[in-house]
């Protein structure tokens, strides 16, 4: 359609794939995470940054699902580094060992992408007792950020070359609950709505970058932090709405992106020389989008962080 193609700043459009926007690149020498790599856009990012030379560890919660992709991804490019590596972003136990395991292989870190989510799900509570969505897709990537920012800094410094740190997010940070984070209801079943819960998540991907830039920048630290919104993809994100499955299936082709399509703006914002220095942003479709004016104050983005802090400290309820 042709609102698909209709061109950004950056020269990119929503039909641009991940393999377009990342043409003539070479990623060789650098590192990067990729989270929730074992499907939908985490398996496209992983296989078009090891398409561009760049060795890729994918933390997975499935092991056997991450090298099945592992093994697909080689198959198509035997010069592929790729490594599968077991996390479940539910579980702060699982993620501190993931963060062990992967400093024990003595790799740098140039590139950190927080891509694994899961969307809509009935009420639930995670392992460690904190609203499963939240959990999942905000406090776990905050955790590993956290985890893994020295190694990130180091590398930074010891190549002399830009790390960054992406969060996907999504539109739906824009429709979150009224007070934007639940912070005194976090847990609390009564007035959950799974959608919300979800927007709510991904405004915290958001807000979580826009503090991780100001404190970087304030570090004067050659390390970046962004976010992005993929666009509307039919992955298995949708496997708790079965009216989106449906809607997918009626409009597809017209209005949806495909998996290739939808790995291209975490891509751009990873790889493209462009994005040098750019931190604090809010992508989408390869370009710098707008986001909403929660996800652009400052002071509740600090009160995430300050709260978020105060989570992984105490590894439980809050």
């Amino acid at each position: 359609m042709w609102f698909l193609s209709r061109k950004g700043t950056s020269g990119f459009s929503a039909s641009s794939t991940a393999e377009d926007v990342t043409q003539g690149i070479d990623g060789s020498g650098l590192t990067a995470i990729v989270t929730g790599a074992s499907s939908g856009i985490g398996a496209e990012t992983a296989r078009v940054l090891a398409l561009r030379g760049v060795h890729v560890v994918m933390g997975v919660r499935n092991l056997e699902a991450g090298r099945a992709v592992k093994e697909a991804i080689v198959k198509g490019n035997p010069n592929a580094k790729l490594d599968a590596m077991d996390l479940d972003l539910s579980s702060m136990a699982s993620v501190k060992k993931f963060a062990e395991d992967f400093k024990s292989l003595n790799l740098p870190l140039n590139l950190l992408i927080n891509n694994a989510g899961i969307m809509a799900t009935p009420f639930m509570l995670s392992k460690d007792n904190i609203e499963l969505q939240f959990a999942t897709n905000h406090v776990g990537h905050f955790l590993l950020t956290n985890l893994l920012m020295e190694t990130i800094r180091k590398t930074a410094r010891a190549s002399r070359k830009e790390g960054r740190i992406v969060n996907v997010s999504s539109r739906r940070h824009k429709f979150s609950y009224p007070e934007g984070i639940r912070f005194a209801k976090l847990n609390d079943p009564s007035g959950y709505n799974s959608l919300s819960a979800y927007g709510q998540s991904k405004l915290a991907n958001i807000l979580h970058a826009n503090e991780l830039a100001r404190q970087l920048k304030e570090d004067r630290v050659e390390v970046t932090a962004n976010s992005v919104h993929p666009g509307l993809i039919a992955t298995n994100l949708f496997r708790h709405y079965s009216f989106l499955t449906g809607l997918v299936g009626l409009v597809g082709n017209y209005v949806i992106k495909n998996v290739q399509q939808g790995a291209a703006t975490t891509c751009y914002v990873a790889l493209h020389p462009k994005v040098k220095g750019t931190s604090g942003q809010y992508f989408a479709d390869s370009s710098i989008a707008k986001s909403s004016l929660q996800a652009n104050d400052a002071e509740l983005a600090t009160k995430l962080w300050d709260f978020s802090l105060d989570l992984v400290r105490r590894g439980s309820t809050p």
